[in-house]
């Protein structure tokens, strides 16, 4: 990675190009002049998920507020087609978990599905909305993951893509070993489904099993929490099919 990104970025959903001058208000005016104590002068990267990121200067604050003035770009925009993420919403604490680490680790989409042992029974999405963001921020990502209406998982196959393929994570162990199945992917788009924390129901599986865009997969011998089968199958994809392979250039 290049020392000459600035470490601090900030997500906004204006457009951006060289000269536009941006206010920047409410909570992440608070962010720079507040939380990191930026002053007028600072530099930061800014970006949108569309225009690539650049580099913003603080012209000036004020009471809730900073101007800044974009500079250059510092990156293109260039496709992230990480997998998606189906999850069974767990309690806050966990799920806050999923979002950011999910979101370091590349997915595309989110999206909360409501299975017959879900223990939470609502989903806040503006708050997965801006953990997503804040990781994003962070781990220096061009786009920001969509985050999907829940849904429950006997409606599931009515919305699902059938270019998508959906690898469930099957805790009977009778899917095949994920590993394998990464290994020799075929490239096509992909989605990754985890149950809840007290497992989902043999009903659940063996309807799943029947779909012909699912396929089973096993994360070895050993029971796992929910969060962490859901950041276990993302390093397996991005370690054997994702874009850990791909070269840091940018």
């Amino acid at each position: 990675m290049s020392t000459s990104l600035p470490k601090t970025r900030l997500y906004m959903t204006k457009e951006l190009s060289a000269s536009l001058k941006i206010d920047a208000v409410g909570a992440p005016a608070h962010y720079l002049a507040g939380v990191l104590r930026l002053t007028r002068g600072d530099v930061l990267g800014v970006f949108n998920g569309r225009d690539g990121e650049w580099l913003a200067r603080i012209d000036s604050q004020g009471k809730g507020r900073c101007e800044l003035t974009i500079e250059r770009q510092l990156r293109p925009q260039r496709d992230e087609p990480g997998p998606w993420l189906l999850f069974a919403p767990i309690k806050k604490t966990g799920v806050d978990f999923v979002i950011e680490k999910a979101t370091e680790l590349g997915v595309s989409r989110l999206w909360p599905v409501f299975t017959q042992h879900t223990q939470s029974a609502r989903v806040n999405l503006d708050r997965l909305r801006s953990r997503a963001i804040e990781a994003a921020e962070q781990c220096r990502r061009l786009t920001i993951p969509d985050i999907a209406e829940p849904i429950a998982l006997d409606a599931l196959e009515s919305h699902w893509p059938r270019d998508r393929r959906l690898i469930v994570m099957d805790e009977r162990g009778e899917g095949r070993p994920l590993a394998e199945i990464v290994h020799h992917f075929d490239g096509s788009p992909a989605g990754m489904l985890v149950g809840p924390e007290g497992g989902f129901a043999t009903s659940e599986l063996d309807a799943l099993a029947a779909l012909p865009f699912v396929t089973r997969a096993s994360l070895g011998p050993r029971i796992l929490r929910a969060e962490t089968a859901a950041i276990a199958a993302l390093v397996c994809w991005q370690a054997l099919a994702g874009d850990w392979n791909q070269s840091l250039a940018q």
